[in-house]
This record gives C-alpha cells, sequence and structure tokens, in this order.
C-alpha cells in the first residue's frame, strides 16, 4: 500500500480497478470459479441510498436470460436485455457493490461477499445466473450453509493466493480510503432493463 503522502498524491483510490484485479485472482486461484472470465464481467459500483450496515453490499446482474439467451417471451410479449459493451467486448454479467455499505463492513465479510457474488455467476458462464434445486434456487436451500461454503472459499482463496497485495485495501473502511487518497471513484453502471420487442 501506499503512504498517505504518496496516495494523496497519486490521485483517488479507484475501487472498482481494485476489486476487478482482486477478483480476478480469486478466479484464478479457486476451482469453484475458474470458469468465469472477469474479461467479459463489467465491476461498477453504486451509491448506498442510507448509510448503516443493513441492507444490499452487492449484486450480481446477470445479461442473459435463463438459458443464456437474449431474449425471452413473457406475459404475451418478447423481451430482450440491452447489450453492455466496454472496451468492445460485450459483458455478460455486472457485480455492483454498494458504497460506503461495502467498504464499511469487517474484512472477512467482505471476502464473503465477493465471493457470495462471484459464485452467483453460471457455471456455463452464459449470462445467466446460477440455479440449484428446490424452493430457493439462488441460495440452496439454506443460506446459513450457502454462506458457509462462500467462507470456505474465502478461506481458500485467502491461504493460496500469492497476492495478497490485491486484497490489502479491503483491510480499510470507506472513511479511511477517503482519507488516505481524497476520494474513491469507480465505474458506475444502472443495471439494463429488459424492454419489449414485440
Amino acid at each position: 500500500m501506499l503512504d498517505d503522502a504518496e496516495a494523496k498524491a497519486g490521485g483517488p483510490f479507484q475501487f472498482t480497478d481494485a476489486m476487478r484485479a482482486l477478483m480476478s485472482d480469486i478466479v484464478a486461484v479457486c476451482d469453484e470459479l475458474r470458469h468465469i472470465d472477469m474479461a467479459r464481467v463489467a465491476v461498477s459500483f453504486s451509491q448506498a441510498r442510507h448509510s448503516g450496515l443493513h441492507g444490499e453490499r452487492a449484486g450480481v446482474y446477470p445479461l442473459r436470460f435463463e438459458g443464456g439467451g437474449r431474449r425471452k417471451a413473457m406475459r404475451g410479449h418478447v423481451y430482450e436485455i440491452p447489450q453492455v459493451i466496454l472496451n468492445g467486448r460485450e459483458m455478460l454479467y455486472i457485480v455492483t457493490f454498494m458504497l460506503p455499505r461495502f467498504l464499511d463492513l469487517s474484512f472477512d465479510e467482505k471476502m464473503v461477499t465477493v465471493v457470495h457474488e462471484l459464485y452467483h455467476i453460471s457455471p456455463r458462464f452464459d449470462g445467466d445466473v446460477r440455479r440449484f434445486a428446490g424452493g430457493k434456487p439462488y441460495h440452496t436451500g439454506s443460506r446459513r450453509r450457502y454462506d458457509a461454503a462462500m467462507a470456505r472459499i474465502a478461506e481458500t482463496y485467502l491461504a493460496q493466493t500469492t497476492r495478497p497485495e490485491l486484497h490489502a485495501f479491503l483491510r480499510l473502511d470507506f472513511s479511511q480510503l477517503v482519507a488516505r487518497y481524497g476520494s474513491v471513484v469507480g465505474l458506475r453502471l444502472r443495471r439494463p432493463t429488459p424492454y419489449r420487442v414485440g
């Protein structure tokens, strides 16, 4: 990490760039996540509507319907998900972190949250989310067991990564990052809304 004088001289903290680098390392290290191509995952942030740790921390937004299609018939009409193009490449997912809420979690909670969102990405990496059998298709039958599994993946990553500097910034909260770097900036993307085409 930069010291305070070097950090402020270097400008604002690029949150989404730092998160992209970290997430790229996570998917390279963890077997359960190696199907993810971060070149087709947009990393974004959004401002939380209220302060405090309660509420949404992060979310993954698929850019395809179930099965990987861009179009789907619903209620007698056909809907299409808009394309999201970054650096000349079509994205399949947007992962968004709510600030400052996400950064004000404990370090362990931040790591589990990152893994949690990555694990939602379908093993087919087709723009759809991972689905489970039963009445809770996104978190299995038990949210507690799901979160425990995510914690184990996060622990494995922390034990095996050769790039610990990539997650060092997560040991600071939002106000500490602002104090050190002057401000926190990054890519902001709205979740695309499917539109009717027929």
